[in-house]
């Protein structure tokens, strides 16, 4: 059975409890009687083939203002943990990707979740598009040229960075804009990566649908409703949470990823639903969970741990 957990995450005294994921995971293994250990990324280390981190010892509590207590720093090696939580935000830059190659390097019989490999080779606004025919029309592109005619062709667009988070810098192009070449030149200043250029779905207004998958199958669901006079529906921007059921169209979207999900060890993921059309899948540090129980949703967090300690169960009787 699961005994030991490691958490790398963002600074714990900076976390808003509320509506915080890595928490409601947390609370449920302590509930569990699993040993908590903290750590963010910087204190990570490679020691020859040892994957090392400075951590301390975390109880934590659902007070607000008086969430956690943390024992002494001390050395660990992450091999001896049972469960490697990856759970620090975007951005998805080259800091988060060495994080991927060392915990990637523990191997043995922890668990690392979700998989740091599979974290690393499928970013959110990229890996969605190898599932064209579930998506509104897209285009990732930095070109100028293809973006003036996948504007002629799909009128207003949204446009945001491949690899942002949390809703910044998302910005509506209406089809006739004068605001297009100044927004260009920023972006272009901005990101040396390609961005998405995607076709606005006016439906928006009435919510973006986040659904988590539990290990390839649909676990709970909440409707994000955009704030007035704002097109991002992210609860960290004014998003409002509300109750909400799967579609068939949406079981559907969830059939269609969730074996791949599965096989590439992605257990807890994140996947955006405006009116039937899937925007993003979210594996690096998905949310929502605390959303979907607030509204009278399933408890996601159990049953995120149930999946763990399955998985950690077969790689035992293996090891």
């Amino acid at each position: 059975m699961v005994r030991k957990v490691a958490v790398q995450m963002d600074p714990i005294d900076r976390i808003n409890i509320v509506g915080d994921s890595t928490f409601a995971l947390l609370l449920e293994a302590q509930a569990r009687g699993f040993e908590l250990v903290y750590y963010t990324p910087d204190r990570l280390s490679l020691r020859g083939s040892d994957v090392v981190a400075v951590a301390q010892d975390l109880r934590v509590r659902d007070v607000k203002g008086d969430h956690y207590d943390l024992g002494a720093p001390r050395e660990i090696a992450l091999r001896g943990m049972d469960v490697v939580l990856l759970r620090q935000d975007p951005p998805f830059d080259l800091s988060y990707i060495t994080s991927t190659h060392l915990l990637e390097k523990i191997g043995g019989r922890t668990l690392v979740v979700n998989d740091p490999a599979s974290v690393r080779n499928a970013p959110e606004k990229l890996f969605v598009m190898d599932y064209p025919e579930l998506m509104p029309p897209t285009l990732i592109t930095r070109d100028k040229g293809a973006i003036d005619a996948f504007r002629a062709e799909h009128g207003e667009v949204v446009m945001k960075p491949l690899h942002g988070h949390g809703g910044a810098a998302v910005f509506r192009l209406l089809a006739q804009d004068a605001n297009y070449g100044s927004l260009y030149d920023l972006f272009a200043a901005s990101f040396r990566e390609q961005w998405v250029v995607q076709k606005f779905l006016p439906a928006v207004s009435r919510g973006d649908k986040r659904i988590i998958l539990v290990d390839g199958a649909p676990g709970g669901a909440v409707n994000r409703v955009p704030a007035e006079n704002d097109i991002r529906s992210n609860m960290v921007r004014g998003g409002a949470a509300e109750a909400t059921e799967l579609s068939p169209r949406e079981q559907e979207i969830c059939a269609a990823i969730g074996p791949e999900l599965k096989k590439r060890g992605l257990i807890f993921v994140g996947i955006d639903v405006i009116d039937g059309y899937l925007t993003e899948i979210n594996v690096t540090s998905p949310t929502g969970i605390r959303a979907i129980k607030r509204t009278g949703g399933p408890d996601v967090a159990a049953a995120i741990w149930n999946a763990i300690e399955g998985k950690f169960a077969s790689l035992e009787a293996v090891g």
